[in-house]
């Protein structure tokens, strides 16, 4: 049986499923994703971790947001693909960058948020709703 969502890094040393929708999608549009992402924005889902099954290990990097909460994102050790995130105001969730999705047209977004943020030089869907801060 396929999964729902499935994806993995650049090198393969990483693998992920999930059998449940999302608990969220959208496209964070802040200085730090800009950043981390090398792009515009970034497309992630959030999933109920308990529900997300992962082969190979992750490294995280945890980095402090302007609202003082701990964000950890997720890499491959071997190729430096950025897969996962985890939030400490949102506890028992996971985050997945929608890029490493095997089949990316999975990957519906609900709103773009940090648009206050956004690069000058982003296009976004003028049919998602925006919001100037968080989700």
């Amino acid at each position: 049986m396929r999964s729902k969502y499935a994806g993995q890094c650049l090198c393969g040393g990483i693998h992920y499923s999930v059998d449940v929708d999302p608990v969220f999608a959208g496209n964070c549009h802040c200085k730090d994703c800009q950043r981390t992402s090398g792009s515009a924005f970034v497309p992630a889902m959030v999933f109920p971790e308990k529900d997300v099954v992962i082969s190979g290990e992750a490294k995280y990097f945890a980095s402090t947001a302007d609202s003082g909460n701990t964000h950890s994102r997720g890499f491959c050790p071997h190729c430096g693909s950025q897969l996962f995130a985890k939030f400490s105001h949102l506890p028992g969730l996971l985050g997945i960058k929608a890029g490493t999705l095997n089949d990316s047209a999975r990957y519906v977004p609900m709103l773009d948020f940090h648009v206050a943020s956004a690069a000058t030089w982003d296009v976004m869907n003028p049919e998602l709703p925006k919001k100037q801060g968080g989700a």
